[in-house]
């Protein structure tokens, strides 16, 4: 395919397969269009791909969803699952810095027209009540380390009993609001400086509070279950572990490369370090990896509380959390008799209908899967499906194809702000350099995205959204 060196073949209409060469143990599949492919003169993701494919202990496939792009050692929209009985490896560069960077979606008792008169000061009080941009602190002050250790612990389900929630905040939430196996002892002090005061904060960078609309819906049952309704007003929030995940990553990326001659592995490229996952190198990275997990499950949870205040103080109406899904995690699970460690770096879990992990009233719908758009745009609301492929996993966004530069030189923020205001979406928060970062023209078009997804077996669609105001971090 075009200047592409490796050789990639077209399987299906969404599946093409990168052949086994060199040193990789098993093959690349990508699941796209073949207008989706990153071009290999500007993207190296199917290098990466081919890349990840040489770890030790991978099975099956090193796989990539259809919003796969460049990252760090992983490209983003990566999945990749290693043997633990067979030296199987953990690596930070599979699951990337902003750990459990993730997405929460709300509903409310509320409809479109309902919400309008009062829009453009609602987005006003959200923008001044949820932290948002690089280093702001967050709405949660905890009572240093000894608290702040009980948050890596618990998760969402700490911040609840804390008063910052509800019951069903923990039922619709990924393993139900905390990772197991966290250990706080492996997070650095830096890293603990750097989180201790950003609990409650959005960031910068592709992170935002969108306020939206159901659109349409395409699967009313699956819908219903998961407390959607055609018109229905939403609040879609995306982010992450802020600080503490990344010095996470940096901290065992570091240790990792230290340690992989010790155990005879090598790589091709060092952002792939890694260990055994059972090794005490591996356990550390696990454990301080779960600990930024529930890092930023609280985070997302603290954002929602304040959200739901300023919905009930400007509209009277509750909002419902309809799932909270990561899509940066490394996890241990069993496929086929197997255990595996799962790699999911810009792409999520998407468990099937019936299986034992879902809340009973999610259950024969399958999972909720959340797909932001870029900023203008539509996001999707999809579900898991029976022996959907690749570990039960799908994509996580649009997918970058402009860096950050290309973009901020394509449009200036305040034009790409005159274009969003003009077809009617409030924004807030964002400075004029980072807005133009995110112009929907640096990302590919969500729809197509979740078209190939579905139509790789992925996932199925259950709604699309559209954005009404949005606070960008």
């Amino acid at each position: 395919m075009g200047a592409c060196k490796m050789e990639i073949i077209e399987e299906s209409a969404y599946r093409f397969t990168i052949p086994r060469h060199g040193r990789m143990r098993v093959p690349g599949v990508v699941f796209a269009t073949r207008a989706l492919i990153p071009d290999p003169a500007t993207d190296r993701a199917l290098d990466q791909v081919a890349n990840v494919a040489e770890l030790p202990g991978i099975v099956e496939a090193s796989y990539a969803m259809p919003d796969v792009h460049w990252g760090y050692g992983f490209p983003i929209g990566g999945v990749a699952a290693t043997d633990i009985a067979d030296g199987g490896v953990v690596s930070p560069g599979g699951v990337g810095f902003d750990i459990s960077c993730g997405v929460r979606l709300l509903a409310a008792e509320l409809g479109r027209d309902e919400v309008a008169p009062v829009l453009s000061r609602l987005m006003d009080q959200l923008a001044a009540v949820i932290p948002c941009g690089t280093g702001r602190g967050g709405t949660w002050r905890l009572n240093g380390r000894a608290e702040l250790d009980k948050l890596l612990v618990g998760g969402a389900a700490y911040a609840v009993a804390c008063g910052h929630g509800c019951q069903r905040d923990l039922d619709r939430c990924e393993d139900h609001g905390a990772a197991g196996g966290a250990d706080p002892a492996q997070v650095s002090s830096r890293a603990i400086d750097r989180g201790l005061h950003q609990v409650g904060s959005l960031g910068s960078g592709n992170h935002f509070l969108e306020v939206q609309a159901v659109d349409k819906v395409f699967d009313p049952a699956a819908a219903a279950a998961f407390g959607l309704a055609e018109g229905q007003v939403c609040v879609m929030i995306h982010c992450g572990s802020r600080g503490l995940g990344h010095q996470v990553c940096s901290d065992h990326v570091q240790i990792m490369d230290r340690a992989m001659a010790r155990y005879g592995i090598t790589v091709p490229d060092r952002q792939l370090a890694c260990t055994p996952a059972v090794s005490a190198e591996g356990r550390r990275y696990l454990g301080a990896m779960a600990a930024a997990a529930n890092y930023g499950r609280a985070n997302r949870q603290l954002l929602a509380e304040a959200t739901r205040g300023m919905f009930a103080e400007m509209t009277g109406a509750p909002l419902h959390l309809v799932y909270d899904v990561s899509h940066n995690l490394a996890t241990i699970e069993t496929h086929a008799g197997r255990q595996l460690c799962v790699h999911r770096k810009g792409a999520t879990r998407a468990l099937p209908p019936g299986h034992p992990d879902l809340p009973a009233d999610l259950r024969g719908a399958g999972q909720p899967v959340l797909i932001p758009g870029s900023m203008g745009t539509s996001s999707y609301v999809l579900a898991g499906v029976p022996a959907g492929g690749a570990f039960a996993s799908t994509c996580h966004g649009a997918g970058r194809m402009l860096s950050r530069h290309q973009a901020a030189r394509s449009i200036t923020g305040a034009q790409l702000r005159r274009q969003l205001q003009d077809q009617g979406i409030a924004v807030r928060g964002a400075s004029e350099r980072g807005l133009a970062e995110e112009t929907p023209r640096a990302y590919k078009d969500v729809t197509q995205v979740v078209e190939a997804a579905e139509g790789a077996g992925l996932c199925r669609k259950v709604a699309r959204l559209v954005p009404l105001g949005v606070v960008k971090g």
